[in-house]
């Protein structure tokens, strides 16, 4: 029996591009493009979020790994970003009125470190001219003359109240504990005892005296203590008109400098001129003192200049148009900022200068790039970013206090108001994920840029593969490639897409595999890379990742693993599976087995029962009973018991790619038909017997090529595939070689009749008027045994013994 009309010709087993087609010899004649090669949806979508400015759009770009989807995106924002405003600076400065509170401070960009260097030159002049103000002959002189009018008044005073004291017959004496009268009589003092030792009358007289002179130094005491009062008050006056008259002129210049900017500003300048007119001794040189350890002392708050720094967080100067922030490591204090601590004297202490911005305030008034993974795998990222695109301002906060982890009175910064646009980056599981349990997610993230992994093979689709080849050449300092070298690669992009009308955009890959073939053609002494250096890239990848595959061949080919390959046998077939190992995949076949005996069980699916199925493997079996029972079980019930086995399996069997040959095994069984074990079997069924689409066609089409190559072909070995799975074949040309010479075959069938009549060589046979099937046909043959099973379980039923009831009348025993 010829199987010519389902074989499928060699020139369909592989895509290819013609190299004569390209208009140049070398990709070094080529000019690099930066264009985008296949993401015209995420190119659209991409454009659109950038470009709107309403709260709630920003982006979440999906797509797998190595699409190219980060250059895409980083490159695409900063052609929008050039085009947009810089932002403002950012500042936090002391606050005056509560220092627990630092004032959060914008400037135009740029100024932020202009305005934290007046400051400091401010700060640094005073230090130098107001010590030589009060160093100065005139505030001295000036001083002298008030402290010299405070002490005449005070002498005055003094010898005013030493001559009320000798009319009363006492004299003052002056302590280090004050005051002290004493009685005079004839011109000689009196101590104490002498006072006693006096008459009662006269020592009442001078008691009476004592008292009312004590009045009288009360209210020299109150006089003098005015006087000093009102002395210091001058001295003050003094002081704050010489500080005034020192600062004015730098305060007011400060002030012009800064008139255009926010009124926060003008506040601050203010509050500062305040600071320095009441606390202007912290500016002056402190006496020496002998108890002091160098390194030791405790610093005063109001000695520090600290309190009239400028934190610049945000710095704008060098940037061009706005920010783009990629942030590599989304942590709370990464993101939104942190507060951080200095040791002293054993204990942590903060100030407003030890507040840092995270990357949000950093892409304030731009575009923040994150990657989602690395958000949600950091604790307390995701919430806060939440948090502060809906309140669009950034509270830098201790995340211990935030949190209620740690209990200290820390700085509370003033919020920074934040108007920014976030791209989060990650693949489409995450996204539908969120959009299904994240309630804000929909409403923060209202652009979504899908990236695809394939474009369809236009005119123009081999040039702009060839000027990104050249483009990956040039930057890295590679090997140009030539016109086989490029039709090489872009065979393989097929391959990757598993698509003869596909093109893979997993650009990554392609860079490498273009680094690769360079690599090889430059340890081969070449000029230029060619079509087999791109092929020795293709192997030597495989190579490094296939000793699993060569072990499994290696026990297939001893015996261990049982594959026949070579004639014929009643109810097994050659499966074939694809083993997926992350950077590599490879077929292999399995022999699969069916057995069919009486029993109303049905299909018993033994990986099932072993708990080694996956739900889509156990649903590809439940629809061989929807199939049988659809085409034989018309007129007759389907007395059925039959076993499917993927033989020596250990693990978990998923996938209902095997159905078709788990059907192809158990018809063979119930029509005693030999399979030939030469031709392997791929493809699902439908209830309807229609041969549908499997994934990894090529691999496991190559993995049992390469077993029968192993054990010698023989020309009557191949593969029977789905119709569907044509278009999908993008064979190593070995493979198509060997298809070509008639040693291999490759044969598609559409229905799972076709697919029996080429791996039995027996017709199936269609449905007659009648309701049966030609004599001679696998179809006639299974309807003949179900018919068969069905009478011989109505003859076991017939005979089985029944157990009659007690009657009616008698209750049972």
């Amino acid at each position: 029996m010829t199987l010519n009309r389902w074989e499928v010709s060699s020139d369909n087993l592989r895509a290819r591009f013609d190299p004569n087609q390209f208009p140049f010899t070398s990709t070094e004649e080529l000019i690099p493009q930066d264009a985008v090669i296949g993401q015209e949806r995420a190119v659209r979508a991409m454009d659109f979020g950038l470009h709107i400015q309403d709260r709630g759009y920003n982006i979440y770009v999906s797509g797998v790994p190595g699409t190219g989807k980060n250059t895409i995106v980083k490159s695409m924002i900063k052609r929008v970003a050039e085009t947009q405003p810089t932002p403002d600076d950012w500042c936090y400065v002391h606050n005056f009125q509560d220092p627990d509170r630092p004032k959060a401070l914008s400037l135009s960009a740029g100024k932020g470190k202009e305005f934290q260097r007046d400051m400091e030159r401010l700060i640094a002049t005073f230090r130098v001219e107001l010590p030589k103000v009060f160093q100065s002959k005139e505030y001295e002189d000036q001083r002298r003359l008030l402290e010299e009018n405070f002490s005449k008044a005070r002498d005055s005073l003094t010898s005013r109240l030493e001559e009320q004291a000798r009319e009363y017959g006492f004299m003052i004496k002056s302590t280090p504990l004050g005051m002290v009268v004493v009685p005079v009589i004839k011109g000689r003092p009196l101590e104490a005892e002498q006072v006693e030792a006096l008459e009662p009358k006269t020592r009442s007289e001078i008691e009476r005296k004592e008292k009312a002179l004590h009045e009288q130094i009360h209210t020299f005491v109150l006089q003098v203590r005015a006087l000093r009062e009102e002395m210091h008050r001058k001295i003050e006056g003094l002081d704050r008109q010489a500080v005034h008259y020192t600062s004015e002129h730098a305060f007011e210049s400060l002030r012009e400098k800064y008139r255009a900017f926010q009124k926060k500003i003008m506040d601050y300048i203010r509050d500062v001129q305040q600071d320095v007119l009441e606390n202007f001794k912290d500016f002056l040189p402190e006496p020496e003192s002998p108890f002091r350890i160098p390194g030791m002392e405790p610093e005063s708050p109001h000695k520090s200049m600290t309190r009239y720094a400028v934190n610049v967080i945000v710095d704008n100067a060098g940037t061009q148009g706005a920010p783009l922030v990629e942030e590599m490591n989304p942590t709370y204090n990464n993101l939104v900022g942190r507060i951080e601590k200095k040791g002293r004297l054993g204990t942590l202490y903060t100030d407003f200068t030890l507040i840092k911005a995270g990357s949000l305030l950093q892409a304030n008034g731009g575009y923040l790039l994150l990657n989602v993974l690395d958000v949600l795998r950091s604790p307390f990222s995701w919430e806060a970013l939440k948090r502060i695109i809906k309140n669009q301002e950034v509270k830098i906060e201790d995340i211990g206090e935030l949190y209620g982890v740690i209990a200290s009175a820390g700085i509370k910064p003033e919020p920074i108001p934040v108007r920014l646009r976030v791209i989060l980056i990650g693949n489409p599981m995450i996204y539908y994920l969120l959009h299904t349990y994240e309630e804000d997610f929909g409403k923060l993230y209202k652009v979504k840029v899908d990236f695809d992994l394939q474009q369809n093979r236009e005119a123009e689709s081999p040039m702009q593969y060839a000027h990104f080849v050249a483009r990956i050449c040039r930057e890295e300092g590679l090997l140009h490639f030539d016109r086989t070298a490029v039709a090489a690669v872009l065979e393989q992009t097929s391959r990757w897409a598993e698509h003869q009308k596909k093109l893979s955009l997993r650009f990554s890959d392609l860079a490498d595999l273009v680094r690769e073939a360079g690599h090889w053609a430059r340890r081969d002494g070449k000029e230029r890379v060619s079509r087999p250096h791109v092929q020795k890239a293709v192997e030597e990848k495989a190579y490094r990742s296939n000793l699993l595959e060569e072990r499994i061949r290696e026990l297939i080919t001893e015996g261990t693993i049982m594959v026949d390959l070579s004639g014929a046998v009643v109810g097994q077939v050659n499966g074939l599976s694809v083993h997926d190992l992350g950077d590599f995949s490879f077929g292999r076949p399995s022999r699969i087995t069916a057995r069919v005996f009486l029993g109303p069980s049905g299909i018993v699916n033994i990986e099932r029962e072993a708990k080694l199925s996956g739900k889509t493997h156990s649903k590809g079996v439940l629809i061989l009973s929807g199939y049988l029972g659809g085409r034989y079980a018309r007129e007759i019930p389907l007395s059925l018991a039959a076993s499917l086995c993927f033989e020596q399996s250990y693990g978990d069997v998923e996938g209902d790619s095997a159905s078709a040959a788990e059907l192809i095994a158990l018809l063979s069984g119930l029509s005693d038909s030999p399979i030939r074990q030469g031709i392997a079997m791929t493809g699902s069924v439908n209830q309807r017997g229609e041969l549908q689409a499997v994934g990894g066609v090529n691999e496991k089409i190559e993995g049992f090529y390469a077993v029968c190559k192993i054990a010698g072909l023989t020309g009557e070995q191949g593969v029977v595939i789905p119709q569907k799975n044509v278009k999908h074949l993008m064979l190593k040309d070995e493979v198509v070689e060997a298809a070509a010479a008639g040693t291999f075959h490759v044969y598609a069938a559409s229905t799972i009749d076709e697919a029996m009549e080429i791996l039995t060589g027996i017709p199936a046979g269609e449905l007659r008027p009648d309701g049966t099937y030609p004599a001679g046909t696998v179809n006639a043959a299974v309807m003949k045994r179900l018919t068969e099973m069905t009478e011989k379980m109505r003859e076991m039923e017939a005979d089985r013994p029944r157990t009659t009831g007690a009657p009616a009348s008698e209750p049972p025993d």
